[in-house]
């Protein structure tokens, strides 16, 4: 029945197929095949001149005519070097196909091919370098989409969580915390599923671990080995393979504190603690960090000013993505930079802190607090069809937002979970929109890759 289907050329033309995609542009196979060819040419010649020299000068003996015959002689010479050429590189090919596979076995998906594992590779390889700027679900839910795009990507984090189990560590251990660094690693993993489930794993407080998570306690563990926090959250990198980088915004250790407005009170309260703040209930008017003017990170900023595109959340407005914003050095890294730089607003409102906040109060807070513009386009989701948990509202964009910015609307919602955007829908805009800005730009090689050649 397979016979009937998929007749033997058929077959043969797809094999042959799949071996010419080796030699596609980019994927690094064919300068070493070339240079493999080179090397056993020259074996085959100086083989063949010895070979050459001993049958000219052995006695006449019964196996010099089984030699003389094995050796083609009575063909033509072309016929006999387009025979033995063919089946020494048919030998060579086969050889680098097997050691490819045994080299790759240990890195590849079961059911992936080969091929597929290294074309992957290669286009993450010569991806653009991005920078996500934010926090918390919203920006691992970004990373978890973007990461199939590139491998130069680095998540910028908040250090000043002072709630749940972060904040626990960051009191007892004097470590800064570990909870957002903790799902943004996850969500590079390539084994995210089975990683996520193992990081966020929390022991109940009966076991005198204090409902701590296993991903907190792994990163404080290589922290105090490596005795620094930086290298702790580097080595936790490499330890889990992940795509790209997690970085700090700052090591200093630094509290946030907001004026609050209350609605049953005159003028305004201050609340101290990033977990305290949305507790308030009220109008948050202003945040800031203490000590004030933390310097940055260094190689945050590196990795600012050489980005290629730099994304600011999604995430909660004043106790994830303002935390990052509100250091001096990195926010002048990013005027500085010469990045595409995208603002990504929230899907929905946050209680206690962007309570019936519209896209264009986003961004006016953030204009706010940053002295003027800082981005060149803003995101916003225009999809309202699903049904929010009860305290949440959509965040709308509003007419005259487009007046001072431009605005790209579409349909970014996670239908599950309709209160975050769908990591792939929100990747594949980002992507879409760079790659638009950049178009008249970009190189050969990246165009190559931005139409998948």
């Amino acid at each position: 029945m397979r016979s009937k289907e998929f007749p033997w050329y058929l077959r043969l033309w797809k094999g042959v197929k799949q071996v010419l995609r080796w030699f596609t542009p980019g994927l690094g196979v064919k300068r070493w095949v070339s240079v493999i060819l080179v090397g056993t040419t020259l074996i085959g010649l100086g083989f063949a001149v010895a070979v050459l020299d001993f049958y000219r000068t052995a006695p006449d003996t019964w196996w010099l005519p089984v030699i003389s015959f094995l050796s083609l002689r009575f063909m033509a010479r072309p016929l006999r070097a387009l025979i033995f050429g063919g089946f020494g590189a048919g030998i060579i090919f086969w050889g680098v196909w097997g050691l490819n596979r045994s080299l790759l076995r240990p890195f590849m998906r079961s059911g992936t091919h080969v091929l597929d594992t290294v074309e992957a590779y290669r286009r993450r390889e010569r991806g653009a370098r991005i920078v996500a700027i934010g926090g918390g679900t919203g920006l691992s839910n970004l990373l978890r989409g973007i990461k199939s795009n590139t491998s130069n990507l680095t998540a910028i984090v908040t250090v000043a969580d002072d709630g749940g189990s972060s904040g626990a560590l960051r009191r007892s251990r004097g470590v800064l915390p570990p909870g957002d660094i903790r799902n943004c690693l996850a969500a590079l993993s390539n084994d995210e599923e089975m990683l996520t489930q193992i990081f966020q794993y929390r022991f109940s407080a009966g076991d005198g671990l204090d409902g701590h998570s296993l991903g907190n306690l792994f990163i404080t563990a290589l922290a105090e080995i490596t005795g620094s926090f930086e290298e702790g959250v580097a080595e936790s990198g490499r330890v889990l393979a992940v795509q790209g980088r997690v970085l700090p915004s700052t090591l200093h250790d630094v509290h946030l504190v907001a004026d609050v407005r209350l609605p049953d009170q005159a003028g305004e309260v201050r609340v101290k603690g990033e977990s305290q703040i949305p507790l308030a209930a009220g109008q948050i008017q202003r945040v800031w960090l203490e000590p004030n003017n933390p310097l940055a990170y260094p190689p945050t900023v590196q990795a600012i000013l050489s980005a290629d595109l730099i994304v600011v959340g999604p995430g909660s407005l004043f106790t994830s993505i303002l935390p990052n914003l509100l250091v001096p050095d990195l926010v002048e890294a990013i005027r500085s930079s010469r990045a595409v730089k995208f603002y990504v607003c929230n899907v929905a409102t946050q209680p206690g802190e962007t309570d019936h906040f519209t896209c264009g109060d986003h961004v006016r807070t953030l204009e706010k607090h940053l002295d003027g513009h800082l981005f060149d386009l803003i995101i916003c989701n225009n999809r309202y069809n699903e049904k929010l948990l009860e305290g949440l509202s959509w965040v709308r964009p509003e007419p005259d937002l487009g007046d001072n910015y431009a605005v790209y609307f579409a349909d970014l919602v996670d239908r599950e979970f309709p209160w975050r955007h769908d990591s792939n829908k929100l990747a594949q805009a980002i992507m879409d929109l760079y790659y638009e800005k950049t178009g008249p730009l970009l190189s050969k090689e990246e165009s190559d890759l931005k139409n998948g050649l």
